[in-house]
């Protein structure tokens, strides 16, 4: 999988990259990442690439011609540019496999208050936002969307099987996980984890899972509830 990522700041992938699991994947050619530093791309002798946005406001915005240059230098005709954007799509696991799928992603990520939208309209696929709120800097976004992406990648996780059991996976929250010691702090393993029955295992995490996602998330709940009447 090819992962190219146009910033403003490369340093702050530094440490992300180089720990855990992802950096392992990396040291191991499962995922092939490459920072790109926007900068780079600027024809300004200063290495600017914002400016001012038209019809006034406060807040600078990205200027389109170094994203022109770095996105047709980094991603290529085969790979899904994505913009990371409050105003974009909210990521779900179902947009994480349509990008897991398309094996080659790049992510710009977006600063200050955006970017130049002729930038959005010639050279982005879709917008990506992390949910309704507002981050510092579309790098954080970026590295949460590597890492989902990532997971599905063959080798990435030591055990692929836990995908499955994941919270999203089938519509619903997971369910609650135990641990040794048996009683701790006053509180026991429920007896059912203890029973070696897999069947009944299977049947009070399934419980729980729907229990949890119906108090949690009453919007994954419904979906699951209209999945369930047309027998999805």
């Amino acid at each position: 999988m090819k992962c190219r990522i146009i910033t403003l700041f490369p340093e702050f992938f530094t440490s992300p990259l180089s720990t855990g699991l992802m950096g392992k994947a990396i040291t191991a050619g499962i995922l092939d990442v490459d920072i790109i530093d926007l900068r780079t791309y600027s024809d300004d002798p200063h290495r600017r690439c914002d400016d001012y946005t038209y019809g006034g406001g406060s807040g600078m915005v990205l200027k389109p011609e170094p994203l022109f240059r770095a996105i047709d230098a980094a991603a290529g005709e085969a790979a899904t540019v994505l913009l990371t954007s409050p105003s974009g799509k909210v990521l779900n696991q179902k947009m994480v496999k349509e990008l897991y799928a398309s094996k080659d992603i790049c992510i710009v990520c977006g600063n200050y208050e955006g970017v130049d939208h002729r930038v959005v309209e010639s050279r982005v696929d879709f917008e990506v936002s992390l949910g309704d709120y507002i981050i510092s800097g579309g790098e954080f976004a970026a590295l949460v969307i590597l890492d989902a992406v990532a997971r599905y990648a063959p080798g990435f996780m030591s055990n692929s099987e836990s995908l499955l059991d994941e919270s999203f996976e089938n519509g619903l929250l997971e369910y609650p996980h135990y641990t040794r010691p048996e009683i701790c702090g006053g509180m026991a393993v429920p007896e059912v984890l203890m029973s070696g029955d897999h069947k009944k295992i299977d049947l009070w995490r399934r419980g729980v899972s729907i229990d949890k996602t119906r108090s949690v998330r009453p919007d994954l709940y419904r979906d699951y509830l209209i999945r369930k009447i047309r027998g999805e």
